[in-house]
Parts: C-alpha cells; structure tokens; sequence
C-alpha cells in the first residue's frame, strides 16, 4: 500500500465512521477500486480505527471527563454511573458476538461487493424509515434507557457487517424507540470507543506474538492515522449536528445509489 493510497482510505474511514454510510462497506469498496489486498489491510483497518476512536475523544471529551469524574470520584449512585452502565449494557451484544461467531463475522468480509450494497440498502431504508417516524411523532423523545441500549446495542452487532452502517444503524435505532435526538448520536459514538479499542488491542496482541502478518509500512500507516483523525473529528462534529437537524434522509439517497451501483457492479 502506497501512502496516497492510504491518505485516500484514511480520508474514507474518517468520513465514513460518523457518516452513517458505512466505513467497512466504503473501505471494502475503496480497497477493491485501489487493487489494495492481503495481511496489510487488516493492519491498516486497525490503525485507522484507533485514529477514529480518538477523534471521538476530542470532539467529546467534556462529556467524557464527566462521566470519569462522576464515576471515579464519588462512590454514590449518580448520573455519571447511571450513563455509564447503560453503555456497558450496550456492549453486551456486541461482546457476545466478538467472542463467539468472530471467524463467522470476519468470513463475511470476504463476500465482496454484492454484500456491501445489500446491506447499504438495508442502511438506506432505516435512516429513511427513522427520520420518517421522528417527523410524523409529535413527541420530544426521551432520554436513553436501559432497554433503549441493549436494543441500539443489538443494532450495533448487527452492524458489524460490511455495509450495514454502524452509526447509521444505532442512531436509526434509538430514534426508532423514540430516544431524543440531541442524546442518541452523542449515545452512538461513546458506546463504540470500547468494543474499537478491545478489538484493537486483541489484533495489536496477535500481531506481536506474530499469529497475524504484516505488509504494511510505516509511512502508508502514519498518513492512514493522521488522514483518519482529522476527518473523523470534522465528521463527528458535523454528524452530531445533522441528527439534531433531522437531515439524514440525504444519507439514505447515497446509501442507496451506492448500494445499488455496488449490486449491479457486481452482477454485471
């Protein structure tokens, strides 16, 4: 991989990770329009996750030092703790499906871009059905509960497959159970922050041991990581705002055409 071919997929991850348009579906499809293949990609997507989650630690760190100091400083049951354990009750689906259907998840990636578009349309059709509700619901939303994150959490490991946007996903989920808009994006990207590092971590492991090879080098990697950084935070901004706005519907026109220059690209 050459380092403009990283820039260019580190601009995509960026993007796309907030975006609810998939980052695995357009990396997918980004690797297969640059010929990029093999060990180095699977070392690349690490990098440029880790780059991700740590724009959403900048653009977020107020309300994660909130929830640091309310957790950590206090042994009363407050906010914070509350906050806290609702993200960690979204995790558990996720968790399951990492430490147990991990090969079947990973053997997905490997389908190519017919899955990509499927599962883009899939995409295309929640972020219209959501915004659809929220416009026709007359009520203000609540707050996320307990049952709201174990069902935005089971959207998340449904997302795991390529094309299928993670942020899409859970944020169309919440407003499908009826979470206020102005909570249910910031909810989206704090409760991905573990899941991202614990992977990470597992495959930086794996790759120290030498279980996992590595064609990448370090320039192509550097300028993946700064590349993904910087958009991830302009996107995260920028994703927090439109949900607020209620403008997702100009997602799901994308999705669609995507996914369906995707499905007839690869039938054709």
């Amino acid at each position: 991989m050459s380092w403009i071919e990283a820039l260019i997929l580190g601009i995509v991850q960026g993007l796309t990770e907030f975006l609810p348009v998939s980052s695995s579906g357009h990396l997918e499809i980004g690797q297969v329009l640059l010929g990029t293949s093999g060990e180095e990609n699977l070392t690349f997507a690490i990098v440029v996750h880790v780059a991700t989650v740590l724009s959403t630690l900048v653009v977020l760190w107020r309300e994660v030092a909130q929830l640091f100091d309310g957790t950590f400083t206090t042994p009363k049951w407050n906010e914070e703790k509350n906050s806290v354990a609702k993200i960690l009750v979204s995790m558990i689906p996720v968790f399951i499906v990492g430490m147990f259907f991990k090969d079947q998840v990973e053997s997905f990636f490997g389908n190519g871009l017919l899955l990509v578009g499927v599962c883009l349309l899939v995409t295309a059709f929640l972020l219209t059905l959501s915004e659809w509700l929220q416009k026709k619901s007359q009520q203000r939303g609540h707050e996320v509960g307990y049952k709201d994150a174990i069902i935005i959490g089971i959207a998340q490991a449904c997302a795991v497959l390529p094309g299928l946007s993670r942020s899409g996903t859970t944020i169309a989920t919440g407003l499908l159970c009826g979470v206020k808009k102005e909570s249910v994006a910031q909810f989206s990207f704090l409760m991905v922050l573990i899941p991202i590092l614990g992977e990470a971590l597992l495959d930086g492991i794996k790759l120290a041991k030498g279980e996992m090879s590595s064609e990448l080098d370090l320039v192509p990697a550097l300028v993946g990581f700064v590349a993904a950084f910087i958009t991830g935070c302009l996107a995260c901004r920028f994703m927090i705002e439109v949900v607020r706005r209620q403008r997702l519907v100009w997602f799901a026109v994308y999705c669609a055409i995507i996914g369906t220059t995707a499905i007839i690209a690869t039938v054709c």
